[in-house]
């Protein structure tokens, strides 16, 4: 259990690094750390295939690509748009109140009665048919949005 906070705690941490750096590059390193702590938490609920296909896909191929666009397109250096000074902490005061509000109200609401899952479902899914269809038929079924 102790294992699950901790890479628990460091996704949240290294998100929170990726969100509040000022360097693109800085930034989308951080998303890797991120996606390798969201990784070892699928290894922790017996998701060994999704947690490889997160390590190659995500923090592979897709971090690979973000990476070269950053380095193309120079997004190093601050624009002539860039919020600064008491502007700048308006805003950032203001979206983080909004969030705030959207966060307290998600408290409250109930959640969908259609997304409840009985205790152990996904347990004997796994033993019956593997965890891949297990994941895949409620992925690709019920909770498929069109």
């Amino acid at each position: 259990m102790i294992i699950f906070w901790v890479f628990a705690g460091l996704a949240v941490v290294s998100a929170l690094g990726c969100i509040t750096r000022r360097s693109p590059v800085g930034s989308a390193l951080w998303l890797v750390v991120t996606l390798f702590s969201l990784a070892a938490l699928f290894v922790l609920l017996d998701a060994q295939f999704i947690a490889v296909l997160q390590v190659l896909v995500y923090a592979g191929a897709i971090m690979v690509l973000f990476l070269f666009v950053i380095m193309l397109l120079n997004l190093g250096r601050p624009g002539p748009t860039d919020l600064k000074g008491p502007a700048g902490l308006v805003v950032g005061v203001l979206l983080a109140g909004f969030l705030l509000v959207q966060l307290l109200g998600l408290r409250r609401a109930a959640p969908p009665a259609g997304l409840a899952l009985a205790p152990g479902a996904v347990a004997r899914a796994a033993a019956e048919q593997g965890m891949v269809p297990a994941v895949a038929r409620p992925l690709f079924g019920a909770y498929l949005v069109p």
